[in-house]
C-alpha cells in the first residue's frame, strides 16, 4: 500500500497499538480517522493531532457497525483503507467454567467485529483505486497462549480469514495485509504490560512495521523481527518446543 495520500480508518485508535499507528500514518501525510468506544480518548488523540478525525463506534454491536460504516463513508468519500485493529484480550480460566462469557465478547470483537466492517465497506473500497484493508492479527495467532485461548484462536482466524480475503481480492482494487504483533508495550493486557521489559517498545514497532509496509512485502504480511519465531514456528519445526516456551514466559 502507499504510505502516503491515503484517507485511513483505524479502529481502536484510541489507545496502544491503533493510537500509534494513527500518529505515524498522520505525520506521513495521510488523512486518519479513529474510531472507538471512549470518546475521552478519541478527542485525547485528535487534540493532540490537529486534522485527524474520529467517529464513535461499538465494534461489538453489529447494527451499530453498519451505521458507522455509512457514516464513514458519507463524511470521508476517499476512504481507501480501513485498518482492523480494535481488539481486547482477557485471561480464561477453563476449568473455573466461567469463561463463556468472555470467549463471546473476545470472539465478537477480534472476529465478527472486522468481518461486519469489511463487509459494509467492501463496496466502496472496490470503487477506489488504491485500497487495503489492513488486518492486526498476533504472534499468538501462530502459536496459543494457553492462558488466553479465545484471544488465540480469534487471532488465528484473522491470520486465516485475512489469506482468504487476500486471494479473492486479488483481481481487484483491494490489497489486503496482515500486522502480526509480538507481545509489545501497549496496556492490553494491563498497565503493567507497557512498562514490561519483555515487551517490545511500541515506538520500534511501529516504527519496523512502516518500514515493511513502505517495502511491500510479496507476501502481504508485515513480521517484525521479534515476531518471526512465533510466526515461523511451524514452518521451522519447532511448535512444541516454542509453545513451552511461550507459555513458561507468561503463564
Amino acid at each position: 500500500m502507499n504510505i502516503t495520500g491515503n484517507t485511513i480508518l483505524i479502529t481502536g485508535g484510541g489507545s496502544g497499538i491503533g493510537r500509534a499507528l494513527a500518529e505515524a500514518f498522520h505525520k506521513a501525510g495521510n488523512q486518519v480517522v479513529i474510531a472507538g468506544r471512549r470518546e475521552t480518548l478519541l478527542h485525547e488523540v485528535t487534540t493532540a493531532n490537529p486534522g485527524m478525525e474520529a467517529l464513535l463506534l461499538d465494534i461489538q454491536d453489529k447494527d451499530d457497525v453498519a451505521a458507522f460504516a455509512r457514516q464513514a463513508v458519507e463524511s470521508f468519500p476517499e476512504l481507501n483503507v480501513v485498518i482492523h485493529n480494535a481488539g481486547i484480550m482477557r485471561s480464561e480460566t477453563v476449568a473455573a467454567g466461567d469463561f463463556l462469557g468472555t470467549a463471546e465478547e473476545t470472539i465478537a470483537t477480534n472476529l465478527l467485529g472486522p468481518i461486519r466492517l469489511t463487509a459494509a465497506l467492501l463496496p466502496h473500497l472496490q470503487t477506489r483505486p488504491h485500497a487495503a484493508i489492513v488486518t492486526v492479527s498476533s504472534g499468538l495467532a501462530f502459536v496459543p497462549l494457553a492462558t488466553t485461548p479465545s484471544y488465540s484462536a480469534s487471532k488465528a482466524a484473522i491470520h486465516s480469514w485475512s489469506m482468504a480475503l487476500r486471494e479473492q481480492l486479488k483481481k481487484t482494487s483491494v490489497e489486503v495485509i496482515e500486522i502480526a504483533p509480538p507481545y509489545v508495550q501497549t496496556e492490553l493486557l494491563g498497565p503493567q504490560q507497557a512498562i514490561d521489559p519483555a515487551a517490545m517498545p511500541l515506538a520500534e514497532f511501529i516504527a519496523e512495521v512502516m518500514a515493511l509496509l513502505e517495502s511491500a512485502p510479496a507476501s502481504g504480511e508485515i513480521i517484525v523481527e521479534r515476531c518471526k519465531p512465533l510466526r515461523f514456528a511451524a514452518e521451522n519445526g519447532q511448535i512444541a518446543a516454542v509453545f513451552v516456551q511461550l507459555n513458561a514466559q507468561h503463564g
